[in-house]
């Protein structure tokens, strides 16, 4: 291993910010503790690196993985060891199931107490092994170059995600003459990127025989840039495209081809187009089970061909015919660079597009109560569906999949794996502060929002302009939901019978405020989201509004209920 030799001695915190800065990293989202004081202390005098002190660890890692889901830079939380680590978890957890890349630093009693329950101690090795790509612990302060390069090439690279680097006390304030090479040099991590040129002709070659085919489009065309090969491909060979929760907006949802997110709560076409299709070019898409329903009714005169950087994923849930392991981009182009096949399905794509158009998103209409699905498509319409849309998770959520019009890549902002409640306003402020020149708005329930929503505290001292439109049903809304379809209405604790005083509460954290509670006016009361400054949009819904249409769990997508039909 090279010694490279520094122009001075240096200590470990210093290495640690250095070589961020060196990597391209401008901003640490964090909060101190004792066994980060040396680093934070660097973190004074450092320069080139902005640091935004979160209110709770959790929120930290939220507002990194906003960041990094906006951009597709790394994200970086930095957290103190013990309480401040477990913290973390959730967040790490989340970015995990979501592939995001983050690299969460975590302080460390120092090494001659690890082991022997020492204050603030936390095996945060042992912890996060099963919820992150990898994870080191530094124990010499010359390896922290090279320990970090290598995370950051991990956690970006391949499919993404979160990298945890454990640093004990002592190795921050170690003082060091040299470093070792911090060259990536990882044997044994090496994924594949190009896929298999002979298995990319299979899945033309199938397509020349298909009669009924869709593309399933996922977070992986989002994570690999590709929206735009997606759209050439699909307009080449006039295929319908399927879009996930997270691959919404890799097509833009108003364009010809595009029925919209499948699954539980997706469109009749989409679901339609899964249950009866011949044939399912999958593109980035795990076939979680919130879109699948029943595998074991899933698609089950369809040949599989299922693109996927990831080779764990392949064949995991659905079986494949046509396993093509490779980057999303680099697929896609070798798939546009063949000569173009002839092919025979004319009749199927007018049907799935005339399913689209007699079976849409939508809603009955209601002169008592504002409805949140116009909540959303107003702001969309005021917006031009050109803002970042960050959710929280539940109901508001899914309304907010089905009736934004989304047309950008990396445009929905939102937990999607581990459906974590209080995601959204931290990830919300992550989104903006790496995106300040975009609007920024983000959806919540009441239940999420008080999770988080110490987080708030940010947006004045940072400049973090985001719109949080509250949508007020003073429940946990999806809960009840189930209870009320599934459980005969026993609706056990998913009713708050108190709530604050959200305007006071806006008030506390000098932000303005908003409220919406006529339907007759939602449109001028609404207006004030032009403007630029925090806010807080607390909106009042009914508690009886429903998600529609929805797949019951283990029913097959062919078996929605709440589908409306147009006259």
């Amino acid at each position: 291993m090279n010694h490279i030799p520094l122009e001075e001695a240096r200590s470990g915190s210093y290495l640690i910010l250095d070589t961020l800065k060196r990597l391209g990293v401008d901003v640490i989202f964090g909060y101190p503790g004792g066994a980060v004081l040396p680093l934070y202390d660097e973190i004074y005098r450092f320069k080139g690196i902005q640091h935004v002190l979160a209110r709770h660890e959790q929120g930290a890692t939220h507002e990194a993985e906003g960041y990094a889901k906006s951009t597709g830079k790394i994200g970086v939380a930095l957290v103190t060891s013990g309480p401040g680590a477990t913290n973390a978890i959730t967040g790490i957890a989340d970015a995990m199931g979501d592939s995001v890349p983050m690299l969460v630093f975590t302080g460390q009693v120092a090494t001659r107490g690890i082991g022997k329950d020492a204050f603030q101690e936390a095996d945060i090795i042992g912890i996060t092994m099963p919820i992150t790509k990898y994870n080191y612990q530094v124990r010499d302060a010359a390896d922290i170059p090279r320990v970090i390069t290598e995370a950051i090439h991990i956690a970006t690279t391949g499919r993404p995600g979160p990298v945890v680097i454990d640093i004990p006390k002592d190795i921050q304030e170690t003082v060091v003459d040299f470093y070792y090479d911090d060259t990536v040099h990882l044997p044994s991590y090496q994924p594949t990127v190009q896929p298999n040129g002979l298995q990319v002709k299979k899945i033309l070659q199938q397509l020349s025989l298909s009669k009924k085919p869709v593309i399933l489009a996922g977070g992986g065309v989002n994570y690999a840039d590709a929206n735009k090969e997606l759209i050439a491909f699909a307009e080449r060979y006039r295929i319908p495209v399927v879009s996930t929760l997270l691959g919404l907006g890799t097509m833009p949802v108003q364009h010809e081809l595009s029925l919209g997110m499948g699954g539980m709560h997706g469109s009749y076409a989409s679901n339609m187009a899964l249950t009866d299709a011949d044939y399912i070019i999958n593109i980035g898409a795990r076939f979680d089970d919130r879109l699948t329903g029943n595998p074991s009714t899933f698609a089950v005169n369809a040949t599989v061909a299922h693109i996927d950087i990831d080779p764990a994923e392949i064949g995991k849930v659905v079986k494949t015919q046509i396993p093509v392991v490779g980057d999303a981009k680099a697929t896609l182009e070798a798939l546009l660079a063949l000569d173009t096949v002839e092919t025979n399905y004319e009749e199927w794509t007018a049907q799935t597009l005339d399913n689209k158009r007699r079976a849409p998103f939508g809603y009955d209409e209601d002169d008592e109560h504002i409805k949140p699905q116009k909540v959303i498509e107003l702001i969309g319409e005021m917006t031009s569906g050109d803002a970042i849309v960050v959710t929280d998770v539940g109901q508001h959520q899914m309304w907010a999949a089905q009736f934004y019009p989304y047309k950008h890549a990396r445009q929905l902002i939102t937990s999607g794996g581990m459906g974590t409640m209080g995601f959204g306003i931290p990830a919300a402020i992550g989104a903006k502060l790496a995106n300040p020149h975009r609007e920024v708005v983000l959806f919540v329930g009441d239940g999420g929002f008080q999770m988080t929503n110490q987080e708030l505290a940010i947006l004045n001292g940072y400049g973090v302009p985001i719109k949080v439109v509250l949508l007020n049903n003073h429940s946990l809304g999806m809960v009840r939901q189930w209870q009320e379809s599934f459980y005969d209405e026993r609706r056990s604790q998913s009713v708050f019978d108190a709530e604050p005083n959200f305007r006071l509460l806006a008030e506390a954290y000098g932000i303005s405020y908003a409220s919406c509670t006529n339907p007759a006016t939602l449109t001028d009361d609404l207006q004030v989201i032009k403007e630029n400054r925090p806010m807080l949009i607390e909106v009042h819904i009914s508690k009886q509004e429903h998600v529609q249409p929805m797949v019951p769990a283990g029913k097959s997508n062919a078996e929605m209920l709440g589908v409306k039909f147009n006259a």
